[in-house]
């Protein structure tokens, strides 16, 4: 399902990333991070796909949300664990979404 994003200009963070292949907890926290995350004022969805390489991308509404996003406790202990034991390397890039369309 694709997010439900608002009228444009709005947010992409664009998180890539190459995972160990042991779970070790990543799947519960997953999970965690999309529940705290949903409740976040300017929050506007999330996309994900996994094979090799996984990608998600959630969309704010301005760059003021990412940061309180990118500060919360719980998301920054999860980050923490992420360089410590889940991820072999990962990129993040932040884009202004101009413009959008669906069919």
């Amino acid at each position: 399902m694709f997010a439900n994003t608002q009228k444009t200009p709005y947010y992409a963070v664009i998180f890539t990333s190459l995972k160990i292949e042991e779970d070790k907890g990543y799947e519960k926290t997953a999970i965690r991070m999309l529940e705290l995350a949903k409740k976040e004022e300017g929050f506007l969805g999330i996309e994900s796909a996994r094979e090799e390489i996984g990608i998600t991308v959630s969309y704010w509404k301005d760059l003021e949300s990412i940061a309180k996003w990118k500060a919360n406790i719980e998301h920054i202990q999860a980050q923490q664990k992420g360089q410590e034991i889940w991820y072999k390397n990962y990129k993040v890039r932040i884009a202004k979404v101009e413009r959008d369309y669906e069919l």
